[in-house]
């Protein structure tokens, strides 16, 4: 009878090896625990191999060609006849082409020659679990976007949205999240990217912790240092050892934030420990292994980054195996009733009073508005509204405010009309002064839902002025 061994790691479908060599075994085990793949399942019959699949769900088999009872051969077809999805990597002791082919033609995943290198080894099994990894993920992509509900709405409570684009968003992080992969985080300031990082750790299921940590504008040493930790006397002043974040993020997630100010030594490092899944502590030559999973933000441009030479293209892509991108408040105005309605609710609990009624016309008027800090913004916004609000209903007053001071620093809003209303090239139609005029008026007033005080903000004139011009153009249309 043979012998069946499991070695216990991370919690994924194990390896198969297959030989009636127990050194091979033994060996092969170790080679790959130490190459950061514990989950290992051995059996020297080859009779056991069908029996076994039937009852447990396997990553791969590594099956020598050679062994008594049931040759290699044979079992390679029975497999990929009742397996055909399963990988199947064939070893032998000769290098016999004849072999290798038909071995191939069969539908083996790969073939590899006793003694075989260890590296080689390492480098097939991990091309079989990244190939598993991949087509688990098509397929969990393609459960989880024909749905049309988010199966676990939970992990996203703090995220308040009503817009369909969001939700799109949500399922598709749902499907990545337990894939172990990197996922990188993208979007401007304040839209919210650590609660999306929050629900990829909460939808992985892992135990471990989720630490995040702001890396821009850390230099090398430091941001080694905090990462990874250092070792007694690593440098003046390291009096004791101190483990860095990824090995108390063990088990559970590290969230960098702001990756794309990262200087290119940190991205080197960091590279390391994403394909290999290890790192060194500062002061050490010995390499330690790390399970935790990486998940990066940040409101930069990373193709303008990367086209540029600031951020290696390498760590780009490997970084963004998964990659989440956050819409602008300003792409889902939908939301701002549910928003402004929690904020106030927040706002006035903390302050300790009753939230005051909104105005119609606050949702009309903050529509116009680009937020270029988004919810952060918005927040502030309402903040300063409670805060200095004395009656029952929700005053304009602080909004109409602020938002005028930014529109009072410049013309891009009124740039922005022109753009999108009254475009012309330089050799093409020229509008009038009048024309032109007409054409911002009426734009401003369809953002303002005919809302003239609004729409007079807009336009950065008075009410008054705005409504004189309504006037002359009903005149001269008749």
């Amino acid at each position: 009878m043979g012998r069946e061994k499991e070695l216990r790691g991370e919690p994924r479908r194990p390896v198969l090896l297959v030989d009636d060599e127990a050194s091979f075994l033994l060996s092969a085990s170790v080679t790959l625990r130490s190459a950061g793949i514990p989950s290992i399942l051995t059996l020297e019959d080859s009779r056991e191999v069908l029996p076994l699949l039937e009852k447990r769900d396997v990553a791969a088999v590594v099956l020598d060609l050679s062994m008594p009872h049931l040759l290699g051969t044979e079992l390679l077809g029975r497999i990929r006849q009742e397996h055909p999805r399963l990988p199947v990597i064939v070893l032998t002791g000769r290098n016999e082409v004849d072999t290798a082919v038909a071995c191939m033609k069969t539908g083996a995943f790969d073939f590899l020659v006793k003694p075989v290198e260890s590296a080689r080894f390492v480098s097939c099994i991990k091309r079989v679990l990244e190939m598993n990894d991949l087509m688990e993920e098509l397929s969990s992509l393609k459960r989880h976007l024909l749905d049309p509900h988010v199966i676990r709405p939970d992990a996203f409570s703090g995220i308040l949205t009503a817009s369909g684009k969001m939700n799109a968003i949500f399922k598709y992080v749902e499907a990545v999240a337990s894939t172990g992969q990197p996922v990188l985080i993208t979007g401007e300031t304040g839209v919210g990217k650590e609660l999306f990082a929050r629900a990829v750790h909460e939808l992985s299921g892992r135990k471990g912790a989720f630490l995040a940590v702001n890396v821009a504008g850390l230099d090398d040493t430091i941001f080694s240092d905090t990462l990874f930790g250092h070792r007694k006397g690593a440098y003046t002043g390291a009096d004791q050892a101190r483990e860095g974040l990824i090995a108390q993020a063990a088990g559970g997630t590290i969230f960098l934030d702001e990756i794309g100010d990262m200087k290119e030594s940190s991205q080197v490092k960091l590279l390391r420990l994403i394909e290999e899944k290890e790192y060194y502590p500062l002061g050490s030559d010995l390499a330690v292994r790390s399970d935790a999973r990486v998940v990066c933000s940040t409101h930069r441009d990373m193709k303008e980054l990367t086209a540029s030479g600031r951020f290696r293209k390498d760590f780009y892509y490997r970084l963004s195996t998964h990659h989440v991108h956050i819409p602008p408040l300003r792409e889902r105005l939908a939301d701002l009733p549910m928003l402004v309605g929690h904020f106030l609710e927040e706002t006035a609990k903390s302050l300790g009073r009753k939230k005051p009624a909104v105005p119609k016309e606050l949702e009309t008027l903050l529509s116009t508005y680009h937020f270029p800090v988004n919810l952060r913004e918005l927040r502030k916004m309402v903040f300063d509204a409670v805060a200095q609000n004395r009656g029952g209903v929700l005053s304009m007053e602080s909004f109409r405010r602020e938002i005028g001071e930014h529109l009072s620093e410049g013309t891009a809003s009124l740039s922005a009309v022109v753009e999108g209303v009254a475009p012309f090239s330089v050799d093409g139609w020229l509008p009038t002064l009048r024309e032109a005029e007409e054409s911002l008026v009426a734009e401003a007033l369809r953002r303002a839902g005919n809302n003239q005080g609004i729409a007079a903000g807009l336009l950065g004139i008075t009410r008054q002025a705005l409504n004189k011009r309504i006037v002359r153009k009903r005149d001269a249309h008749g």
